[in-house]
């Protein structure tokens, strides 16, 4: 990055990332801004309201969506929110794609005045493979923001603005490099997809031997939805499957546009997640197509003799141990549940704690001792436990302890914390420190002391920040369970 003349950063949360980016492009740098679903739903208030002032130079959201949720604690659809704010948005079908595209999405942010969307499913982020790459840019850049235009952020009467923006995007589609189909000018069955699921469409067809039989539309462009390159495919077949992660967004965008047609036009069947050919959860495969396109064409696929498949599959049960989620070797995590259990034992009132996403999210699993009792997003541990702790009234007296990883304290736990400490909520907040980011790849933050770019940092103390608010404050080695216990039990008395 230092090299190139690049910023990068790791923020405390996904709205002040937004939030940095946009300042970058309104003072005329190219900036992007990157995040699971999970942040979307975090920045959406000034999304919402950044689509209506426009930006400077290009601006670029990525959403990495997570279908099956292996590292979130959902598999929920962003591309929906894409529409609702009338974003340009593009899905990547490769690795090679997601370069292409974001390049392209930075010339049309700045075409269109708007934030452009890039959406990502998990499956793409774990991709490797050779990516080819253009002329790099310069590295001088120059920085100025506009401070006499007061318009930027006063969106309220620039709502027409931005539909005129999303038609010119919708035009721009019509002809997008990133949409093509390949198949029969006459196909028994057309399928229209996106993402990844262009790799799985086409190797399901392949394995099938159906490539003179079956066609397939790929759009990279899922939103708007160029309307007329759809509709002109549309009219190659009479049955259409719909292959997409994770909810039917572009099967319900291309019902609503053959709603729209004259009466007398097309009435193609209509196959996917409506009809229960394909799930609207979790991921799709190519055995997920297969099994699609067999049952709507009326084909017979078996992939290996079943009694062989049985035989395989009993042996792997006998012989794969099942590992269910724990912590690494030597986490102090183990260990201070291992004390949170045994103080809410020996304090007897029947106490638990609230749990949040992180490591320690294994709360109410074996490897946290079972004491843990939900988890819902970063920053709710303490939400919970400050919504408990003030039911005191109605004759709650259960104790209630809040886990809060180190990085989701200073990502979400303080406006818990504060609004705790002013309406006298009775909890304790514990934070699990291990002075790392650990889940999600030992990224900085700020109690670390060095920055995304290898740069000295001020350490932001957790425990300063916390006395600072006038509460008790106290630190314990997990590992001196005695201490431990002691100090928990004395807290909750």
């Amino acid at each position: 990055a230092k090299r190139r003349g690049i910023y990068a950063e790791w923020s405390v949360n996904e709205m002040v990332a937004m939030e940095s980016a946009t300042s970058a492009s309104l003072a005329g740098i190219r900036a992007i801004a990157s995040m699971k679903q999970n942040g979307v739903n975090v920045i959406s208030d000034f999304l919402a309201n950044l689509v209506m002032s426009g930006v400077g130079s290009g601006l670029v959201l990525v959403s990495c969506d997570d279908p099956g949720q292996r590292n979130s604690s959902n598999d929920q659809d962003t591309r929906p929110i894409a529409k609702w704010l009338d974003i340009p948005m593009l899905e990547p079908g490769d690795f090679q794609e997601a370069k292409d595209m974001t390049k392209w999405l930075f010339d049309l942010s700045e075409e269109l005045d708007t934030v452009c969307m890039l959406r990502c499913v998990s499956k793409i982020s774990h991709t490797r493979g050779n990516v080819k790459l253009g002329e790099l840019p310069g590295t001088e850049h120059k920085v100025n923001f506009d401070a006499d235009n007061r318009q930027r952020g006063r969106g309220a009467r620039r709502h027409d603005l931005l539909h005129q923006k999303l038609d010119k995007a919708r035009e721009r589609f019509e002809s997008s490099p990133f949409n093509r189909y390949v198949g029969p000018d006459k196909a028994e069955l057309l399928i229209i997809t996106c993402g990844s699921c262009w790799l799985h469409s086409q190797e399901a067809v392949r394995i099938l031997n159906l490539e003179d039989r079956v066609g397939i539309l790929k759009l990279g462009t899922s939103w708007p939805l160029p309307e007329k390159f759809v509709e002109r495919h549309l009219r190659k077949s009479q049955k259409i499957l719909f292959v997409e992660e994770i909810d039917p967004f572009v099967e319900r965008s291309v019902m609503e546009l053959v709603a729209n047609l004259p009466s007398t036009d097309l009435h193609p069947t209509f196959y996917g997640k409506r009809s229960g050919h394909v799930n609207a959860y979790g991921e799709l495969n190519p055995d997920t197509v297969i099994k699609a396109i067999t049952i709507i064409m009326g084909l017979i696929y078996q992939p290996r003799d079943i009694e062989y498949e049985k035989e395989v599959e009993a042996l792997s049960k006998s012989y794969v141990i099942t590992r269910p989620g724990t912590l690494c070797p030597g986490c102090p995590h183990r260990a201070s549940y291992w004390a949170i259990k045994n103080a809410l034992r020996l304090d007897g009132r029947n106490g638990f704690i609230t749990n949040d996403i992180g490591c320690y999210g294994v709360g109410p699993t074996a490897a946290g001792f079972f004491v843990g009792r939900n988890g819902y997003c970063m920053g709710a541990g303490a939400g919970m436990a400050n919504g408990f702790g003030k039911l005191g009234q109605f004759g709650f007296n259960q104790p209630v302890l809040a886990a809060c990883g180190d990085s989701t304290f200073y990502h979400a736990a303080i406006p818990a914390l504060i609004d705790g400490i002013h309406h006298h909520s009775n909890f304790i907040l514990v934070v699990f420190d291990n002075g790392a980011t650990a889940m999600t790849g030992f990224q900085p933050h700020p109690g670390i002391g060095e920055t995304a770019m290898g740069e000295p940092a001020r350490v932001v103390s957790i425990e300063a920040i916390c006395r600072s608010m006038g509460i008790r404050v106290e630190v314990c080695d997990p590992f001196d369970f005695k201490n431990t216990t002691a100090t928990l039990l004395d807290m909750m008395a």
